[in-house]
């Protein structure tokens, strides 16, 4: 450390003090002095300290758990263009099965000298799975900003659609359309979301004077396939209205329906969650739960920046309401 800053103040001609105190982020110098110093830093091939990452590396790792849902690149369009209004260029880090982990992206991004992570969607609401390098990130003081609900003990700021309230849209939904039997596909038990739709379920139900059975929930990982086994399960238990913790599980709901021979909305209805791309596309157009993504990622990118601007955004969830999005797939239950 000595070492390095008798170089540094030789190269730029000032005192081993005056060196200290720009690294140290302290005042009393000027900006022309301040930016000499932080250019021989570069020069001299040392690494900036962790706190002035920004100035040069104005890189933001952007990091998703998938591409196959449409859900995350309308994210990553949204949180892209809302960075480069602030002069800041996104690195999209994509995970892929038995493919680089999101620790492994971390370590990249760090080596990067990364200005701030967005996290949308991954390990930090699954309660089960490795979080060392969310708590390392931390110990950097790196800005990051998370997009989803995340488990306790996880100190960032948060994005969040109000999952308890669009569980209570789709529920009402499908009540006013007179189903009685309605089943619920979320995600796994350690997933926070999930946790947090299921708990909605139960007291939508006890609301309306009923209660949801544990055989009309079924759990799956996030994918087509996985809402076409959750749901064949739900329909041998003669659920009529279905409500899934994503699109592409909804769309699995269709299929597994077809599967039956039985017809989308005149037999199931099916309610998805998020409105992605091309959800109005499909046979029938999907009735859903619509994230505002162009709010919550607007809002990420400003809580994330107001961080490297040296600001300390208020911890915790900021909540974004959902809207219900009625279409084809919903209707009143056959008649008995």
């Amino acid at each position: 450390m000595t070492r390095r800053l008798a170089q540094v103040a030789k190269k730029v001609g000032v005192s081993e003090a005056t060196v200290s105190r720009v690294l140290n982020g302290k005042p009393g110098v000027s900006e022309g002095t301040r930016q000499s110093v932080l250019t021989a830093l570069d020069v001299l091939g040392y690494e900036r300290p962790t706190q002035l990452r920004g100035e040069r590396a104005r890189l933001v790792g952007l990091v998703l758990p998938e591409l196959q849902n449409p859900i995350f690149p309308a994210f990553a369009e949204v949180i892209g263009g809302a960075l480069a209004q602030y002069g800041l260029t996104p690195v999209l880090c994509t995970q892929t099965r038995g493919g680089v982990s999101e620790a492994d992206y971390v370590d990249l991004l760090l080596q990067q000298q990364v200005s701030g992570v967005v996290f949308a969607g991954g390990l930090f609401a699954q309660a089960d799975a490795p979080h060392e390098h969310y708590h390392l990130l931390a110990e950097r003081n790196i800005p990051v900003v998370l997009v989803n609900a995340p488990i306790a003990g996880l100190d960032f700021p948060c994005v969040a659609c109000d999952d308890a309230v669009a569980i209570e849209q789709a529920w009402r939904h499908l009540v006013s359309l007179g189903h009685e039997r309605i089943g619920l596909v979320i995600g796994p038990a350690d997933h926070i979301p999930s946790r947090r739709k299921l708990e909605a379920a139960h007291m939508a139900a006890e609301a309306l004077g009923r209660e949801l059975p544990d055989e009309f929930v079924q759990r799956s990982i996030f994918s087509l396939e996985g809402g076409q086994a959750a749901t064949a399960q739900l329909l041998e238990r003669g659920v009529t209205g279905i409500i899934c913790g994503s699109d592409p599980l909804a769309l699995g709901a269709i299929r597994a329906a077809r599967r039956r021979r039985l017809s989308v909305p005149e037999d199931v209805s099916v309610v998805g969650f998020d409105d992605s791309a091309f959800m109005t596309c499909t046979e029938p157009p999907l009735s859903t739960v619509r994230q505002p993504i162009e709010a919550m990622g607007r809002a990420a990118v400003d809580l994330l920046c107001a961080q490297i601007q040296g600001t300390h955004p208020r911890l915790g969830e900021l909540l974004f309401e959902p809207e219900l999005v009625v279409r084809g797939s919903t209707a009143p239950p056959p008649a008995h």
